[in-house]
């Protein structure tokens, strides 16, 4: 076995150093977070920096648990999510393996794609179209607007633009159709892509809150990251999520409350991440090396 050189052990040790700082920088507002939000209220009064209560309780969390406003929020956020991440993958799919294949009008359509990708429309002629398509106060304003991301369009595009033509055209002799050769061939070979990007949809209408402001006038039909607006920045801890616990005597301190707003918005999305996590980095190196 090769002895490492004294120069090899000395970059290795700078490296785990600056590696350890980095985790440990980005793990101290979940850490403190966690804590302020499990933490007493005479733990938060005397604490400047409390990273380990002394008394652990869980009323902030069931204070937030016993508002319907956050968990009608929670339901509406699962749904534009779920319903949103179907929507880009099957349009940007299906649009993605049409321009991967020998059409008309293949460069105008590109061109267009491309135009999109740089010039954005902007807000006012966006909420606009919302508008006179009467999809204002509906949760389908936060997810047709947004159905196709041009540049996600473009790699997968190029995804599929490197699977081997031999197989497309062992599927044309055999009979099948450009929908059967999509189906049974492009898709299950994009697996990887597919689920790597559903992972960027999925967390970015989860963390969607401009649009919503935008388009939603009705509270019930509020995302969890209005909520959390409301919550964290405007302070409106018991206008917010007090409705139905207006009647409490002690009520938790507000601050003990957003932080357990904040970890409870946060979690399903960091449930979600480990279970695409192999299929992002395969799905994304694959299109980046062979692109």
């Amino acid at each position: 076995m090769k002895q490492k050189s004294i120069a090899d052990r000395l970059f290795n040790g700078v490296n785990i150093s600056l590696l350890l700082v980095i985790s440990a920088v980005m793990l101290f507002p979940f850490v403190y977070l966690f804590s302020v939000s499990f933490s007493s209220f005479e733990d938060f009064l005397g604490s400047k920096l409390l990273l380990w209560p002394s008394k652990w309780t869980t009323d902030a969390y069931e204070y937030i648990w016993a508002s319907r406003t956050f968990r009608q929020a929670l339901l509406n956020t699962s749904v534009v999510t779920v319903l949103g991440t179907i929507v880009n993958l099957f349009f940007t799919a299906t649009m993605a393996y049409a321009l991967s294949r020998p059409i008309v009008g293949q460069r105008t359509v590109m061109f267009m794609v491309v135009f999109a990708l740089l010039f954005s429309a902007g807000m006012i002629p966006t909420y606009l179209v919302v508008q006179e398509t009467g999809l204002l106060n509906s949760i389908w304003s936060l997810i047709l607007p947004v159905a196709i991301a041009p540049f996600n369009l473009i790699v997968i595009r190029q995804f599929f633009m490197n699977i081997p033509s031999d197989m497309i055209e062992a599927g044309i002799v055999d009979g099948a159709n450009d929908l059967q050769i999509f189906g049974r061939i492009i898709l299950p070979l994009s697996k990887p892509a597919l689920a790597a990007f559903s992972l960027f949809y999925a967390v970015t209408h989860w963390n969607n809150y401009f649009a919503p402001i935008l388009y939603i006038n009705d509270p019930s039909k509020w995302t969890i990251q209005v909520v959390l607006r409301q919550i964290v920045v405007v302070g409106e801890t018991t206008g917010t999520l007090g409705g139905d616990n207006m009647f409490l005597e002690n009520p938790p301190p507000p601050e003990t409350i957003q932080m357990a707003a904040i970890l409870m918005a946060t979690l399903p999305i960091l449930i979600v991440y480990p279970f695409l996590q192999k299929h992002f980095a395969k799905g994304v190196m694959l299109g980046a090396v062979k692109g």
